[in-house]
């Protein structure tokens, strides 16, 4: 049975998209990084973005093997100067 999450994206990679936010459906029990391997074969441009990416999820900083659950918020941050943005529970 599948599972919808919401991923946020930041500086870099929201300009790659063209959008600050996108749904994502996967599997049950998939992790952050299945996320982010489902994202970059929809989105091939942001390839090698993730390096060095920070993950988040519902407002907690995560590991790559985090299993996500359905509604999840994962928010993909980039390193930025200045420092990383504010989570804000992605407001």
């Amino acid at each position: 049975m599948p599972m919808t999450i919401h991923v946020h994206l930041f500086a870099t990679l929201k300009q790659q998209i063209g959008a600050d936010a996108v749904p994502l459906e996967l599997h049950r029990g998939a992790t952050a990084g299945d996320a982010v391997t489902v994202l970059t074969g929809k989105h091939p441009e942001l390839a090698g973005l993730f390096k060095k990416t920070a993950l988040a999820v519902n407002c907690t900083y995560i590991k790559s093997d985090h299993v996500l659950s359905d509604g999840d918020e994962l928010a993909l941050i980039p390193p930025v100067s200045g420092g990383a943005p504010s989570l804000d529970c992605f407001q």
